[in-house]
């Protein structure tokens, strides 16, 4: 683990003494637990999101008509095979 610093309000760490108490955890595990949190809830887009934006991003892009046929032969073209 990396060793942090971090500063709190009065009220936060108190609080964060409380809540650690009574689920009889560590002041840094509830922090690390909140960290975890945050990082799983901001990392992941959610997958309505990601519909919308391939859905705006339809007919924006082209290429040859035939790309989704031949595209061996242009990869092939492109990487000098």
């Amino acid at each position: 683990m990396i060793r942090t610093q971090i500063q709190l309000t009065e009220e936060q760490a108190k609080m964060l003494r409380r809540i650690a108490i009574r689920k009889k955890k560590s002041v840094a595990e509830l922090i690390r637990m909140s960290v975890d949190e945050m990082i799983q809830k901001e990392g992941k887009p959610d997958n309505r999101q990601l519909r919308l934006k391939a859905i705006q991003a339809a007919g924006k892009l082209s290429g040859p008509a035939d790309l989704s046929i031949n595209h061996d032969d242009y990869l092939a073209e492109v990487y000098g095979e």
